[in-house]
């Protein structure tokens, strides 16, 4: 076994305390991330390690479950479930980088578009592949189309 450092074993670490704090929230969380992060290291043909920008990923994946899921509660009027599901995501949110405000996303989005030169929703692909490595993490998907569609004036 080799010792581990990074994201993975910050998680690990976090769980053993969330454990021995008796803080059920945050251990049944932080156990279900990890499950999320061995089930992606395992996927494919080969086992393998995942980096911390792959586990990054993974919980930036859990986090926008867990954003929807509370959409989806309180939306069907079930505020105890939205209250769980909004629990979990602020254990989550601890491990994930500050996300952009809508003024830098706009902005990051505007200059993507400058750079690319594109004009219309024709070049939106080529505008998402240069500004998608610049945000990553740090806005959610969804958010960046809307900006590269409101800076290409779509």
């Amino acid at each position: 076994m080799t010792e581990q450092t990074g994201l993975k074993a910050t998680l690990q670490q976090d769980l053993t305390a969330a454990m021995r704090a008796q803080d059920k929230v945050r251990a049944g969380t932080l156990r279900m991330t990890l499950s999320a992060v061995t089930t992606e290291e395992v996927a494919g043909k080969q086992a393998r390690e995942l980096s911390d920008d792959e586990v990054l990923r993974v919980i930036t994946k859990e986090a926008k479950k867990r954003r929807e899921a509370a959409e989806a509660y309180t939306g069907a009027n079930r505020p105890e479930l939205a209250a769980q599901e909004e629990a979990e995501l602020e254990v989550l949110e601890a491990y994930l980088p500050a996300q952009l405000s809508d003024e830098e996303l706009d902005q990051l989005a505007r200059a993507a578009v400058s750079e690319t030169g594109a004009t219309d929703m024709r070049g939106m692909g080529g505008v998402m592949k240069v500004l998608q490595p610049r945000v990553a993490g740090r806005a959610e998907g969804g958010r960046v189309a809307a900006a590269v569609r409101q800076a290409l004036g779509a």
